[in-house]
């Protein structure tokens, strides 16, 4: 890849109120324009991947503490009319309410003034909310205790560790403890109090030489695998947009005018476009071309990406006259990123896609 998008994450919200006027049509007295976007994709250097940001869990509180929406990200209107005031915005990619493997929950959540005939613009950088910890049995340890068996503990659950788990346990951030079971009998082998966006690995072996049986168990922490914040990036490697699974979301394209032969991952979310217009509803009139956005319910322009499908098998597939129900699909395109294509940033010579 030719052009480097890696950029730290920053553990805060980037919070943009803007004073502009909103269109007439929005222009109501006593109200504002709330608008949220994620600042970008964040993806992590552990064994999981974040999950798809259409999917996270949205939740708008007024107030009053009265709820505005409460659903799935993607689904969401890209701009809500309030009230004048102050506004709770959460987001997560998961409910997460005790222990379980696997299932790190990301989100953010901060309150934002919206000003009366004005926009506020709220842009969400997703960290890791809950904790981590994953277990290296030595052989000695299996060697040595073949009878026992390990578990981690918290005040929301517990988890047992088999001998041969290789996943990661997550907890509710607090106090956790890795607890031994042998004859009928539990000991605490060790407590540790986890932060957010902690992932803590411990080794567990047995001290041959120690003959009292407290001291033989040893815990060690293996610092070169405990990720912190400093291990979250924006955007991923130089490689990335060399294959789909991989692929740039529609802002970092929109960033990377010039790119060729890039994988780039939207929503088809229109089409029939001209230099001043789309059409973001059915039925369509043309099969050269469609837009893609961040998120299935896009409707700006000038968020979104165009599309020009060639002729033969990718037009045939992708047109949205042919393919109505295509409308709102995730789809991964590859391509060139052309600087003005219809008016905006677009795609074109396209070699391949994959519907999600």
């Amino acid at each position: 890849m030719r052009r480097k998008i890696m950029k730290k994450c920053f553990l805060f919200l980037l919070l943009a109120v803007s004073c502009q006027m909103l269109p007439p049509q929005s222009d109501v007295d006593g109200q504002g324009e709330l608008r949220i976007a994620f600042y970008d994709d964040v993806r992590t250097k552990s064994e999981n991947q974040l999950p798809d940001t259409s999917d996270f869990l949205l939740t708008v509180t007024g107030p009053e503490g009265e709820i505005i929406y409460d659903g799935a990200y993607g689904d969401s209107p890209e701009s809500i009319m309030v009230d004048a005031g102050s506004y709770t915005v959460s987001v997560r990619s998961c409910e997460f309410r005790k222990p379980a493997f696997s299932t790190p929950q990301y989100g953010d959540e901060q309150c934002v003034v919206v000003p009366a005939g004005g926009v506020a613009d709220v842009k969400l950088v997703c960290v890791q909310m809950n904790s981590g910890v994953r277990l290296r049995i030595d052989e000695s340890f299996i060697r040595e205790c073949p009878d026992a068996s390990l578990f981690l503990k918290s005040s929301d659950g517990k988890l047992m560790y088999g001998y041969t788990e290789k996943r990661v346990a997550y907890f509710l951030p607090g106090s956790v403890s890795l607890m031994m079971s042998e004859n009928s009998s539990d000991k605490i082998l060790m407590t540790r109090n986890l932060q957010p966006q902690t992932v803590l690995t411990l080794n567990v072996s047995v001290a041959s030489s120690s003959s009292d049986d407290q001291e033989r168990i040893r815990v060690a922490v293996d610092t070169s695998r405990t990720w912190l914040t400093e291990d979250y990036v924006i955007g991923g490697s130089d490689d990335k947009g060399s294959d789909s699974s991989d692929a740039l979301t529609v802002s970092q394209a929109l960033a990377s005018v010039g790119e060729e032969d890039v994988w780039v991952s939207g929503y088809i979310v229109g089409g029939d476009l001209t230099s001043s217009s789309a059409s973001f509803e059915g039925p369509f009139s043309s099969r050269t071309n469609i837009l893609i956005g961040p998120r299935s319910s896009t409707s700006a322009k000038s968020s979104c990406l165009s599309v020009s499908l060639p002729s033969g098998h990718i037009r045939d597939d992708l047109n949205l006259v042919d393919n109505p129900s295509l409308l709102g699909r995730k789809v991964c395109i590859r391509g060139d990123i052309v600087e003005a294509y219809y008016g905006i940033p677009g795609l074109k010579n396209l070699t391949d896609f994959e519907l999600q």
